[in-house]
C-alpha cells in the first residue's frame, strides 16, 4: 500500500502544483466499498467542489496510465481538508499566524493536555501561542494536535 502512495505522489504532486494547487496528503485505504486513492488538496482561499472535479478530470487519465496499484479496483477521490483540519505544515502554520487554534500534546503539560490560543510563531522545532495574555512555547515532537478554532 505504502507503494500505491509513494508512486502517486511522486508523479502526481507536480500536476496538481501546477495547477496551484497544494497536495496535502495522499491515502489508499480500504473503505467500505473497496479500496480508494484519496487525494486531499488545498488552495489558500479554499478548495470548492468545482476545484475537486477539476482536479479529478485532471489527473484520472494519468493514474490510469500509471496504475499504481496493479489493476487492482480502487475509487480515486478528490476533497479538500475542511475546516477541522489538522495543522501540519509550515505553509498550514503560516495561514494559521494571528488566528485563534487548539492544541493537544501527548502527556500533560502543568496538569493540562489541551490550550487554546492565538498561534503568535512558529519554526521547525516549536509553536508558539498567546495563552490568557501569556505565551507559551510547545516543542513541535509532544504536539499530538493542532488545528484552528472555528466560530459559528
Amino acid at each position: 500500500m505504502a507503494k500505491v502512495k509513494e508512486i502517486c505522489e511522486a508523479k502526481i504532486r507536480p500536476i496538481i502544483e501546477e495547477m496551484e494547487y497544494e497536495l496535502v496528503e495522499v491515502e489508499y485505504k480500504k473503505e467500505y466499498d473497496g479500496m480508494s486513492l484519496i487525494f486531499t488538496i488545498d488552495k489558500d482561499e479554499g478548495v470548492t467542489i468545482d476545484d475537486c472535479e477539476i482536479v479529478n478530470k485532471k489527473i484520472d487519465p494519468i493514474i490510469d496510465e500509471l496504475n499504481p496499484t496493479d489493476d487492482q479496483p480502487f475509487t480515486l477521490v478528490v476533497s479538500s481538508p475542511g475546516l477541522d483540519r489538522q495543522l501540519k505544515s509550515d505553509r498550514d502554520l503560516r495561514r494559521a499566524i494571528d488566528k485563534e487554534v487548539e492544541l493537544t500534546l501527548f502527556s500533560k503539560e502543568n496538569g493540562k493536555k489541551n490550550f487554546e490560543g492565538t498561534l503568535t510563531k512558529f519554526d521547525e522545532k516549536s509553536v508558539t501561542l498567546l495563552v490568557k495574555d501569556e505565551e507559551k512555547v510547545f516543542e513541535r515532537d509532544k504536539i499530538a494536535g493542532l488545528k484552528l478554532v472555528i466560530k459559528f
